[in-house]
């Protein structure tokens, strides 16, 4: 269940400024991790050998930065449900930066506020800043401001 349910084109476009408020911390494993190595072919040992990285700057293995970015697609929708739509398309990013690390074993969550909303042809393009934050760290792992495009039915 999304912390914000939008139903209509109206309400859409009166959220700018709006907290999507915080998901569920998960638990961000080195399993996690090694795939994400497995699938982008990113074996650096930062990320890949614990043995290593426990004597490397971050002592331990942490995520890559991407697959931090690519876990916003998994928190969004538990920030925000956009109603009543015929089509929602993801249309980039902007803004995207890793300013701490995620180690293994690390829980994560998203928080989300809607920054902008405008009309772009037949749709709403909105700009929402998604920063992934680790739990006892005072860094957030991500902060990025996705661009999604909505139609409406």
């Amino acid at each position: 269940m999304a912390n914000q349910i939008i139903t209509s084109k109206a309400q859409l476009l009166d959220s700018a400024g709006l907290n999507l408020g915080v998901t569920e911390w998960i638990p961000l494993e080195q399993s996690r991790i090694d795939m994400f190595a497995e699938a982008t072919g990113d074996h650096q040992w930062i990320h890949v050998d614990p043995v290593k990285a426990a004597a490397g700057p971050f002592g331990a293995c942490i995520a890559h930065g991407y697959l931090t970015l690519s876990l916003v697609n998994y928190f969004l929708p538990q920030l925000v449900d956009v109603q009543n739509i015929s089509m929602g398309v993801n249309y980039g990013c902007d803004k995207v930066r890793f300013p701490g690390v995620v180690k293994a074993g690390s829980k994560i969550r998203g928080t989300g506020e809607i920054v902008s909303v405008e009309a772009v042809k037949d749709s709403l393009q909105v700009v929402t800043r998604v920063t992934i934050e680790v739990a006892d760290q005072q860094r957030p792992a991500c902060v990025v401001e996705t661009i999604s495009r909505y139609t409406f039915a």
